[in-house]
């Protein structure tokens, strides 16, 4: 069986810019600064994988459809630009959710690393050669617990600053090509 080696995204703040909860198609805008990125992980090999909590179902804010519709926006987007994601995962899960059925705590809320755990086991991903990249600290840490590496965009998105030795980046950049730059840099030394 083939392994495969990923670069999990974030959605809010990282692929698209942050607008809270939003799930309107014309509101939905890809992030500055990520297409020669994101052409050049996949030319490398690299599956694109979006993993982003979405509390705004727990919360009642939007439902299922309201999700998908987004996806589907931000999928279009991309192709616009040939650039395609091989899967999007969502926890819609939080521990004060309105929604009954979303009430819990999960292993598939980030900073929990479930969401990445489960994209490797259904794409036959080595996360120890796979990268995870987001704009806040929960994110890293999804990454570190997962085994990936990671890259921290800092966009002003994280505002409490709560460190530990699980929530610090391999690296710290400003953008999508940025990261990506660097992913593609350290993956070529280690195929040396």
């Amino acid at each position: 069986m083939e392994v495969n080696k990923a670069v999990f995204l974030d959605k809010d703040g990282t692929l698209i810019r942050d607008i809270p909860y939003n799930v309107n198609p014309e509101l939905i805008a890809l992030s500055e600064n990520m297409v020669d990125g994101l052409r050049g992980l996949i030319a490398a090999g690299y599956q694109l994988i979006v993993v982003s909590n979405q509390s705004g179902l727990a919360m009642g804010f939007f439902d299922y459809g309201k999700l998908l519709m987004a996806e589907r926006k931000i999928r279009g987007l991309l192709a616009v630009w040939g650039i395609e994601l091989r899967a999007f995962y969502y926890c819609p899960h939080h521990p004060q959710a309105i929604v009954k059925e979303y009430r819990k705590t999960c292993e598939c809320r980030k900073p929990a690393s479930g969401m990445l755990k489960s994209a490797a086991e259904t794409h036959h991903i080595d996360l120890s050669l796979s990268w995870m990249v987001g704009d806040i600290l929960d994110d890293i840490e999804a990454g570190n617990m997962a085994g990936c590496k990671t890259a921290l965009i800092d966009n002003g998105n994280e505002t409490e600053w709560k460190t530990n030795a699980k929530r610090v980046p391999d690296i710290i950049v400003s953008d999508i090509n940025t990261a990506s730059d660097y992913i593609l840099q350290v993956s070529a030394h280690a195929d040396i």
